[in-house]
């Protein structure tokens, strides 16, 4: 397909990101395969991204994540900087055919306010389509602006407004490893048989930031109560692991004393760990995220909402490791109940299915991920995607 798409990925995160980074993962999945079918990638992102592309555009130099702690009236000019340049780049060049725009709300109404004079958008939504109801009630986009879900379960709760702009969704991608790298801790690697074989016993393994909505702390508690040792990994707050975090709060002025998710970890999480059984190691990156992912038990999710997409449940999957978590949001979609994971509708439920993770064929997993989730799955959806919007934005003129 030989056009050329403008990437906005945002100014939160470089591209790959260096750990956590949900939004940025993606991107950095999508681009090299759009661009090995003959699409033309100018990425929008900030100046540490390493991603290769055929063009860059950039305001900040290094990620503003860190910035997103601090009161809303200090940082709310940040997305608009970023998207400021990004439109000021669309007006003085005209070799872009199609904007694929990841920034959550900003995103959609700067492309939106622009009317008959936006370039054809898809817009990717990637989180909660409950938030923003004013928004994604009252939003038009003109015939220039689409959107697309990353499962149909989240497309099913957004406001009907929405709905009627969405071209359906596109389940995320990652990377397939062929051979999971050797874990420091025991020397064994995916291909060994500690780490195919129906009775792997390395921990249980929660992959997310710190929050209450992933249920850091139901998981580390039916883990504290049945003896499964279980490490979480993922910053809270904005802080990559414990000793951002034992510094930050040595520190009387930082925000994270007042940050919501450091107050659940510090009061809901905190109190199961004992670095033995339970432990939480923070932020890991890619390697690291396949070593933990391709000698664990299982990997536990124990979301305490409609979780919209789950790039770390194809993670998994990609790396031999049951799903074990709750029936809720996208998992349904993700996981094939008795085959590659087990889903519970309960707590209770949920505790009996972390003791038979053994039942659960790695393998199996490893071959659904290849089907279903596969980067170049996802990009030929993305490229259809790109077609739709191409061929309404040319009726719409």
């Amino acid at each position: 397909m030989s056009i050329t798409v403008l990437m906005n990925a945002g100014p939160w995160l470089p591209v790959p990101p260096r750990g956590y980074g949900g939004i940025e993962t993606v991107v950095a999945t999508l681009v090299p395969e759009l661009r090995a079918r003959g699409v033309r990638v100018v990425l929008a992102t900030v100046g540490a991204s390493t991603l290769e592309a055929d063009d860059r555009m950039h305001v900040f130099e290094t990620g503003q994540f860190p910035h997103l702690q601090r009161p809303y009236n200090q940082v709310m000019g940040l997305a608009h900087a970023h998207l400021q340049r990004v439109v000021a780049e669309l007006r003085r060049r005209r070799d872009i055919d199609l904007v694929h725009d990841h920034m959550e709300a900003v995103g959609l109404a700067v492309w939106g306010a622009l009317g008959r004079s936006a370039p054809p958008v898809l817009h990717t939504l990637h989180w909660d389509l409950r938030k923003h109801p004013e928004l994604y009630g009252g939003f038009d986009g003109g015939g220039r602006v689409w959107v697309n879900g990353v499962s149909a379960s989240q497309l099913a709760r957004a406001p009907r407004n929405l709905r009627e702009h969405s071209l359906g969704w596109a389940h995320l991608a990652t990377p397939l490893a062929a051979v999971v790298p050797a874990s420091p801790a025991t020397g064994t690697t995916a291909a060994s048989p500690a780490a195919t074989g129906h009775d792997r016993t390395g921990p249980m393994v929660i992959l997310g930031r710190i929050s209450p909505l992933k249920g850091q702390h139901l998981g580390a508690r039916l883990c504290r109560e049945l003896g499964i040792p279980l490490i979480m990994a993922g910053p809270v707050g904005g802080l990559d692991g414990p000793r951002e975090l034992a510094e930050a709060l040595a520190d009387p002025g930082h925000p994270a004393h007042v940050n919501p998710d450091v107050r659940y970890h510090l009061e809901q999480v905190a109190p199961y760990i004992d670095h033995e059984l339970v432990r939480w190691i923070g932020s890991v990156d890619g390697a690291r995220r396949e070593r933990l992912f391709g000698e664990a038990r299982a990997a536990l999710f124990p979301v305490q909402w409609e979780e919209p997409g789950g790039t770390a449940v194809v993670e998994a999957l990609a790396c031999g490791a049951p799903v074990i978590g709750l029936r809720r949001g996208c998992l349904p979609e993700l996981v094939e109940h008795g085959r590659t994971g087990l889903l519970a509708d309960g707590e209770e439920e949920l505790g009996d299915n972390l003791k038979r993770a053994e039942e659960i064929d790695p393998e199996e997993c490893r071959r659904s991920a290849a089907r279903r989730f596969s980067p170049s799955a996802m990009a030929d959806r993305y490229l259809d995607l790109y077609r739709r919007v191409l061929d309404l934005a040319a009726r719409a003129r």
